[in-house]
């Protein structure tokens, strides 16, 4: 019996979300909610404002990371088995300004830092705490659109399914990075640069389930890049381009983040600005995606979009009308259908964990 109840706990325990927030845009900073697979519905539980401006999250295990998006770019981590998240220690300085994405990789967190043009590598310690960077990329180039794209805009940083090679998409120079992280030093090894058509502003990739494709949102024009991925050679090959609004949208379009179906079958993207969810049909090899259906994304500004760990919830961080929505995803169309929402004032992410 004790072992049941155990088990039962800490599957209660687990059964939770994290929400990054603007604090300069009056933001909680970092809340905790506690998440139920069956309805999708999140109820907030506890929160810290420990970090400014904790817009992209990162959790692992016990242990959560948060960017800092500030001028002085910083990364915090925090103890999350209690309530409310704890900070371990102060953030960490990146070496860089304005970091908007992380990941975990190993035995160190990478940031995409969006001002600086460039990725950096933070040794993470027995205990979760992080040291001073030990990697540092920077990227180089510019792109068309002058006034986003005057020189390098790191936005996203990813490693591969296979945990060989680290990606990072650049807005400012329509490409994605490719290199290798040292796993001993931190120290991250160029080793391809993929260029797409200038003027897109990549933002955001998700990869296919079976790891053979890459989709790439683009966020200065509202399309999708498929794309090959080949990771014994870590080589990501563009194949063609999808709308992600219909024919005929006008006003303005930027699109935000794109995550995969488990099965592969479909793509949803986030587009602010129309204020929707786009829903894309991928062919059965992955090379083609097609717009199929648009749906209010439940607010204003979605800035984030995530999957939940079962697969049939979407969650939209709106950041402009303040609000976490879920959505019902249909198994057979892929359309999302709006089941709730949880106010969360200037929204910027949710993580599952």
């Amino acid at each position: 019996m004790g072992d049941t109840q155990t088990g039962q706990a800490g599957a209660q325990r687990r059964a939770r979300a994290f929400i990054g927030s603007f604090t300069s845009a009056g933001g909680p900073g970092v809340l905790t909610a506690a998440w139920d697979a069956d309805s999708g519905a999140l109820h907030v539980t506890g929160g810290s404002d420990a970090v400014a401006d904790p817009s992209f999250l990162a959790l692992d295990g016990d242990l959560l990371y948060a960017v800092s998006e500030t001028d002085r770019g910083a990364v915090a981590a925090f103890d999350v088995t209690g309530p409310a998240p704890r900070p371990l220690g102060p953030p960490a300085p990146v070496e860089a300004s304005g970091p908007t994405h992380l990941a975990v990789v190993g035995g160190h967190v990478l940031t995409a830092n969006y001002t600086s043009g460039s990725v950096s590598a933070l040794p993470r310690g027995a205990d979760g705490t992080l040291g001073a960077p030990t990697g540092l990329l920077r990227h180089e180039g510019s792109g068309p659109v002058t006034e986003r794209q005057a020189g390098p805009h790191a936005h996203q940083v990813l490693p591969d399914p296979g945990g060989r090679w680290v990606l990072a998409v650049d807005l400012g120079t329509d490409s994605v990075t490719i290199s290798a992280l040292d796993p001993a030093t931190g120290a991250l090894r160029p080793h391809g640069v993929t260029a797409l058509r200038p003027g897109t502003g990549p933002r955001h990739l998700v990869f296919h389930p079976a790891g053979t494709h890459a989709y790439v949102l683009n966020e200065l024009e509202p399309t999708l890049t498929v794309c090959r991925w080949d990771p014994a050679d870590g080589v990501l090959t563009p194949l063609g381009e999808t709308p992600v609004v219909p024919d005929g949208t006008t006003g303005p379009a930027y699109p935000s983040e794109v995550v995969a179906a488990p099965d592969g079958r479909f793509l949803w993207a986030a587009v602010r600005g129309t204020d929707t969810l786009a829903v894309l049909a991928l062919d059965p090899s992955g090379d083609t995606a097609r717009l199929v259906a648009t749906v209010p994304c439940g607010g204003l500004w979605p800035r984030d979009l995530t999957l939940a760990p079962s697969g049939r919830h979407l969650y939209a961080a709106n950041e402009r009308s303040g609000d976490v929505t879920w959505f019902t995803v249909d198994p057979e169309k892929g359309v999302p259908e709006r089941a709730g929402s949880v106010p969360a004032p200037a929204a910027s992410c949710v993580v599952f964990g």
